[in-house]
């Protein structure tokens, strides 16, 4: 028998405001649903006809349906479309990124807590270093020799045995650089696997964007508070030193 044309599958997308987000950890495990994001909005495809009219999804704040027809966006049983379908977003599968958003990790880093677990890799993309992470040990000596000039630029912070310089032009200390991206530290010559978590990881763990997100290689990471930095000086090294040999 022929197939019936008039019963084609439809395709559905939906668009939720990002500030919203959490929300959607009800169909976390709809798995054949895809998620990507712009500046404000969290776009989902994928939806099964049953889906679509799911209790799940019409429970969720500001949550708006559309099918795709001819690359236009039409709400439900409307005759007009509302909007042209969102090119040039990267989709991921939506159990795969609410997984890296949502679950902490039970490790520490540097001893601070707050960390998260995501998976980071090599990136052929230029990048700038604004950070240097150093062992207290290899650069003590070397920091009270510096002159004023250099430091005044530097913001720095304590991490256990390491120190965080912040500031350009970065001392030309041994350590570990860190290049910026919305204000997550990530190491140099490495990105996100998913580059478009960057933002949902600040929403959820620096959401008043208070400080920085510090990464190391192997996915974790802590925050740092800007208020935890200090400008650099030689005098304010040498009494963080001291203090360190107090304690």
């Amino acid at each position: 028998m022929a197939e019936d044309s008039s019963k084609c599958l439809k395709e559905f997308w939906a668009e939720i405001p990002r500030v919203d987000e959490d929300f959607l950890g009800s169909i976390r495990d709809w798995k054949n649903v895809q998620i990507a994001v712009d500046d404000k909005t969290i776009w989902l495809k994928g939806f099964t006809d049953e889906q679509a009219v799911a209790s799940e999804i019409q429970q969720l704040p500001d949550f708006i349906l559309y099918e795709l027809r001819d690359g236009l966006l039409f709400r439900k049983d409307a005759l007009v479309p509302s909007k042209k379908m969102r090119t040039a977003l990267l989709w991921i599968p939506i159990d795969k990124a609410l997984q890296l958003r949502l679950p902490p990790s039970n490790q520490n880093y540097f001893g601070i807590q707050e960390q998260i677990q995501i998976k980071l890799k090599e990136s052929d993309e230029e990048q700038t270093v604004i950070a240097l992470l150093s062992n207290i040990a290899d650069i003590k000596e070397t920091i009270v020799t510096l002159p004023k000039f250099k430091l005044e630029k530097i913001q720095w912070t304590l991490l256990g045995d390491k120190a965080l310089f912040i500031g350009v032009p970065l001392l030309s200390f041994p350590g570990k650089a860190y290049w910026t991206k919305d204000k997550h530290l990530l190491p140099a010559g490495m990105d996100f696997e998913f580059k478009n978590v960057s933002m949902l990881l600040q929403q959820k763990y620096n959401k008043e964007l208070e400080g920085w997100l510090l990464w190391h290689e192997n996915g974790n990471s802590i925050l740092i508070k800007d208020t935890d930095f200090r400008p650099l000086s030689v005098s304010s090294f040498r009494l963080t030193e001291k203090s360190r040999e107090w304690n």
